[in-house]
């Protein structure tokens, strides 16, 4: 048993794990994530009509067409703290659900490692594993429920204790509304329930739960998951989705490009469970007879996070329960102890709150930061002199002109309303290649909203149909001729 003074540094360094991601993301911002407008429109959208939208508002190429704005709840979410706090809202809820996700991490872990420090080790590894998704978006619900579910099957798995399978319905009765990604938590239950079934006839297929109760929890489960506002129709977007993978052209949906060193932590991380996998425990010899659900566990989450960028935070998590779990000590793991939390949690807050003063976390230096990468002052000055459309513009940008200028999009992050035939078209027009001249939407285009760098926006200096209006070093503004004759351009050095 460890003295109440070894408690106390537990907690206190705990305090300090748990904060850490939430303190970089305080650092960074993080407002000008593509995506997240959007979403804030969405929210706006529901908030207003008192109705989730079953068909689309925002862009010109599916206008009237079925869309489902799956992760309604999150953009309610998001948008109810956008008017009181503003863009510090933003970084508020990926700051929360940062702190919940490394708890939570930590709590998986450590019911299945008994040393302290290999729980804080492997919990700093898999949540800076996880950087390049700490961003303002619903998938950070998934990484969060995923976890507690993990947590929660390990452990009736090891235990018999069935009562805290009881859970997992709720877990899906929100998780269905926040993000499509409830998908990958139904996986592992089906490894689970498949384990369960194996049991009686494969000696490496050890668990204590049965298959007759999972099989319940599963369906309360699924049944749970239809409690949203497109019923069953939740599956048909998901393989919808999986369809429209976007992967050509859309850097998240990449395969991990092994750039950035968090990259590099996922790979160990994986090598690592795999080791422990094969390595006898022990008194055995080699070779092991591979662990069921273990090893199907560790291969469904290398080959969804190999392939995806946006998903490398599966096998970040699954990894580091596996090492926990497969170099685990004989020693029981302990809890924290009851009197500890109450450290831990006025800890973190504490270190949050100075990170908030240190940083200097106010909506002016997020305006600032919004500024740099989007095309904030162009949209003034669009809204100022009153063009109008037909609308061009990149897919990056396509959120936050949702948002903003309150025009239909050409395009936008929606990747399963846009498909990859529109975003192949697009790519290569702003990439100016040979055909980007007939680009049919840009043809009918009153208005182009360009990113100064990409090459079309040097095309567009010399195409006779548009006449350059407006440009600073983030945007540059084209008005079809057709349309507009201004007398001369307008310009900034902001």
């Amino acid at each position: 048993m460890a003295s109440r003074g070894n408690q106390i540094a537990e907690a206190l360094i705990l305090a300090l794990l748990i904060s850490a991601p939430a303190l970089t993301n305080v650092y960074k911002g993080g407002v000008s994530d593509p995506d997240i407008w959007w979403h804030l429109r969405t929210g706006e959208w529901i908030l207003r009509h008192g109705v989730v939208p079953h068909k689309d508002y925002f862009s010109a190429f599916s206008a009237g067409k079925p869309w489902a704005a799956y992760s309604w709840l999150f953009e309610l979410l998001v948008f109810k703290c956008f008017p009181r706090l503003g863009l510090v809202g933003i970084v508020a809820y990926t700051s929360g659900m940062l702190v919940a996700i490394t708890a939570a991490v930590y709590h998986l872990i450590r019911r299945l490692q008994a040393d302290f420090t290999a729980c804080a080790l492997l919990t700093l590894a898999a949540t800076f594993a996880m950087t390049r998704v700490y961003t303002p978006r619903p998938w950070l619900f998934s990484i969060l429920f995923f976890t507690l579910q993990l947590d929660i099957l390990m452990n009736v798995r090891r235990t018999g204790r069935v009562r805290e399978l009881l859970w997992l319905p709720l877990i899906y009765a929100i998780w269905a509304n926040v993000h499509i990604e409830f998908f990958y938590g139904a996986v592992i239950l089906a490894l689970a329930l498949g384990e369960a079934i194996v049991s009686r006839w494969r000696a490496a297929a050890k668990t204590q739960l049965s298959a007759t109760v999972l099989s319940g929890i599963c369906i309360g489960c699924f049944a749970a998951s239809l409690v949203n506002p497109y019923g069953w129709h939740i599956y048909e977007i998901g393989f919808d989705m999986a369809a429209h993978s976007g992967v050509n052209f859309v850097g998240e949906m990449q395969a991990i490009p092994f750039r950035a060193t968090a990259d590099f932590f996922v790979l160990f991380l994986a090598f690592a469970a795999a080791a422990g996998l094969v390595w006898p425990p022990s008194g055995t010899e080699w070779p092991r007879r591979l662990p069921v659900f273990e090893t199907a566990l560790l291969t469904f989450a290398a080959i969804v996070s190999f392939r995806s960028t946006r998903d490398m935070w599966l096998l970040a998590v699954v990894a580091a329960a596996l090492v926990a779990q497969q170099f685990s000590s004989r020693k029981q793991p302990r809890p924290v102890a009851v009197f500890a939390v109450p450290i831990i949690a006025v800890g973190t807050a504490l270190a949050l709150c100075i990170g908030v003063r240190v940083f200097h976390l106010d909506n002016a230096r997020l305006q600032d930061e919004l500024a740099s990468k989007m095309p904030v002052q162009a949209v003034k000055l669009i809204k100022d002199k009153g063009y109008v459309g037909p609308l061009y513009n990149s897919f990056d940008w396509g959120g936050y002109l949702i948002w903003d200028l309150r025009m239909p999009v050409s395009i936008d992050g929606r990747t399963n309303l846009v498909g990859d035939k529109r975003m192949a078209r697009s790519a290569a027009t702003w990439d100016g290649e040979p055909d980007w001249f007939s680009d049919a939407d840009l043809a009918a285009a009153g208005l182009v909203i360009a990113p100064v760098k990409e090459p079309l926006t040097q095309l567009l200096r010399t195409d006779s149909r548009f006449q350059l209006a407006y440009e600073d070093k983030i945007a540059a503004v084209f008005i079809a001729r057709r349309l507009h004759e201004i007398p001369a351009m307008s310009s900034s050095t902001q």
